[in-house]
């Protein structure tokens, strides 16, 4: 988006002499690897769960809609599934997809995301990388309890931590689904050149926050960008048995390129094939590809199976009419 250019180029300029060092500063941090913790057994992992829904209830500023979700069978099962929300929305947006993933069994954690679902609608602004993959590994603690067999679907900003997860050490994450993932701005929006210095300017918030017109803080963002750059390259083998994406052709939010090649590069560590999943131009959808209208039901049982490891469908697949 040419605001985007607009506020880099203007952010170099404040910097001047400073522009080559922008390219050269390290953007990984410390604190992002997160130690392992101790596996914990199914009571102690619904109960911690309880606990992170009991104090969202009792704090006002936690919207009740935007409340963390356990979807439970009262017993460990054979699958469940870790679901990662995507930046400024909250749990509530994964509501379909998460009764379809119980319907079939599965035990579901779907937890709120640091500085988000609250009042404050700009409380977003101010979260940190290091509280996101804290966050992520805290998700994944409760939700490899819950079953046998455990994966991560993330969207958006969600799914740069769901790859994260997959790529941690000592992690059996064993199925991965990426909706719209955000390794990257769309290039109209940032061009590739830029993004180092976006992260460096405003991840470092070196230079004050600037929020787009999609109510986008560039200081929040970067913190995603941030992580992505953090994942090992080459990327690890870890015992992934599928991996799936999901991108929408209308999404001007993501560099598409970027959205299938950092998955294609962690499914060919582990010798499996990537499915990408291409949504057809006809159903409208732009970014949020769970934001599915009248068919929804349809698509997120692909949605399902394309985490289960099933083909990717066709685009010319059929739609409401």
């Amino acid at each position: 988006m040419p605001e985007i250019i607009a506020l880099i180029v203007g952010g170099l300029a404040l910097v001047g002499a400073a522009v080559a060092g922008l390219y050269l500063w390290p953007v990984g941090r410390r604190g992002l690897r997160v130690a392992p913790t101790r596996p914990l057994d199914f009571d102690t992992a619904t109960r911690a769960a309880a606990a992170v829904i009991a104090a969202e209830t009792a704090d006002p500023e936690v919207r009740p809609e935007s409340r963390s979700r356990l979807l439970s069978h009262g017993s460990r099962t054979g699958r469940a599934v870790l679901l990662l929300h995507g930046y400024t929305l909250a749990p509530e947006q994964y509501a379909g997809l998460a009764e379809e993933f119980f319907d079939r069994g599965y035990n579901v954690w779907v937890p709120r995301a640091p500085q988000h679902g609250t009042v404050d609608r700009r409380a977003h602004h101010r979260v940190e990388a290091g509280e996101l993959t804290t966050y992520a590994a805290q998700g994944w603690a409760v939700a490899a309890a819950l079953g046998d067999e455990v994966g991560v679907v993330g969207i958006s900003g969600g799914a740069v931590l769901a790859a994260w997860l997959a790529q941690v050490p000592g992690n059996v994450v064993r199925h991965l689904l990426l909706l719209s993932p955000f390794f990257g701005p769309n290039p109209r929006q940032a061009p590739a050149y830029a993004v180092k210095p976006l992260i460096v300017l405003y991840g470092r918030r070196v230079l004050r926050d600037r929020v787009t017109s999609r109510g986008y803080s560039l200081a929040a963002v970067t913190q995603y960008l941030t992580i992505a750059r953090t994942l090992p390259n080459p990327p690890r083998r870890t015992g992934l048995r599928t991996a799936a994406v999901a991108i929408s052709p209308l999404d001007g939010v993501v560099d598409l390129g970027a959205a299938v090649d950092v998955p294609r590069r962690i499914a060919d560590a582990n010798a499996i094939t990537l499915r990408v999943c291409t949504l057809p131009e006809t159903l409208g959808v732009e970014h949020n590809t769970l934001n599915l209208g009248a068919d929804g039901d349809e698509w997120r049982r692909r949605y399902v199976a394309l985490y289960e490891g099933e083909p990717a469908p066709t685009t010319d697949a059929p739609t409401h009419r």
